[in-house]
């Protein structure tokens, strides 16, 4: 199958001025090369797109490919994530992981927790604070958590995130508002173990791939899977796999978010138990990090036995069970004339 990846080079937006902490998200040229060389090794033809402006440019130009592996993240707006799926969703393009819903809701990090208590799935308590004068009407009583409400990669996360007192909450969110032009969302601090919970598969065929307990060292920021803690994994965070009854709480509670907010073919769910032990969902990352070895999915499945090939087929499996008959093809599917998409499916 021909099979195009869309992605984001990290080095493009370093030259274009932009700081280390704000591509963060971006990729590597090894993540890249090394989806690319996973992908033939499985038996396709791999070819790179690039980012959302060169997808337009081709897909006007008239290419299509049999499926796309995205992992672009975009760069401007609450819908940056959505904006490679909403296009080939538009060009009946088949694609990875999850669409435009699922992304723009995981990116605002406080339109998710909203739906996972509805689903009943334990989240702590939080507020949005778009201004400084918000926090005049915030009742969640101290230590609090605060963090960019858009962000991922541990962006805007350090030592000082954990709150005590009324200064540091003005002082923080005074900070963050400055920093990163967006709301601040400000939680429930939860004190106790934290996990990353990886899940491979959609809906009733979702299942975990491992959980992946965060311990800090002696070098970490304390308290926080901060930005930097993750940038300096190596020499300040130690990666250990329970097999506790909080373990599998993580788990239980990961795969139900998951499954709810309808996330597609891979990713990750990031869990940390509060004063009680309640595992509580962090939030979702639906668009995890592929670096063969410095992101938390491939470094988790590693742990656990699974290969970064293993890892690309399982992924590229689930995303090809949603194609036709045809799927098996280097063609894309076309739609017959007059017919309409149903629920962002190609007919």
């Amino acid at each position: 199958m021909r099979i195009g990846i869309t992605y984001d080079l990290r080095e493009d937006y370093l030259g274009q001025g932009l700081s280390p902490e704000d591509s963060a998200e971006f990729d590597s040229p090894e993540t890249i090369q090394a989806l690319r060389s996973t992908i033939e090794e499985l038996g396709n033809q791999a070819e790179l797109i690039g980012n959302a402006q060169r997808l337009v440019q081709r897909l006007a130009a008239g290419e299509r490919w049999g499926l796309v592996f995205n992992i672009a993240e975009g760069m401007h707006g609450l819908g940056r994530e959505a904006l490679v799926p909403a296009l080939l969703d538009a060009y009946c393009v088949p694609y990875v992981f999850s669409d435009p819903l699922v992304m723009c809701l995981t990116l605002d990090k406080s339109m998710a927790k909203r739906v996972f208590r509805d689903l009943g799935v334990p989240t702590p308590d939080f507020a949005v604070v778009r201004a400084p004068g918000d926090l005049d009407q915030l009742r969640l009583p101290f230590p609090l958590f605060a963090k960019p409400l858009s962000e991922g990669t541990g962006k805007g996360i350090d030592a000082a995130s954990i709150i005590h007192s009324r200064a540091e909450l003005e002082e923080v969110c005074g900070r963050l508002l400055e920093r990163f032009c967006q709301p601040v969302l400000v939680e429930t601090y939860l004190p106790g173990r934290e996990f990353t919970v990886g899940v491979l598969g959609t809906g009733d065929q979702a299942q975990s791939c491992g959980v992946m307990e965060v311990l800090l060292g002696g070098r970490a920021e304390p308290g926080v899977y901060s930005y930097v803690n993750k940038e300096e994994w190596e020499s300040r965070v130690r990666y250990h796999l329970p097999r506790d009854a909080a373990a599998r709480a993580a788990e239980e509670t990961a795969l139900a978010a998951w499954r709810g907010l309808g996330c597609r073919d891979g990713g990750r769910v990031d869990v940390r138990l509060d004063a009680q032990g309640v595992a509580n969902v962090i939030e979702i990352n639906p668009l995890a990090g592929l670096h063969p070895t410095h992101s938390d999915l491939p470094i988790l499945c590693g742990l656990n036995g699974m290969s970064y090939r293993e890892l690309i087929r399982r992924i590229l499996h689930s995303a090809m069970e949603r194609l036709p008959g045809e799927r098996k093809m280097d063609q894309p599917p076309t739609p017959a004339p007059g017919a309409k998409a149903r629920l962002g499916q190609c007919a």
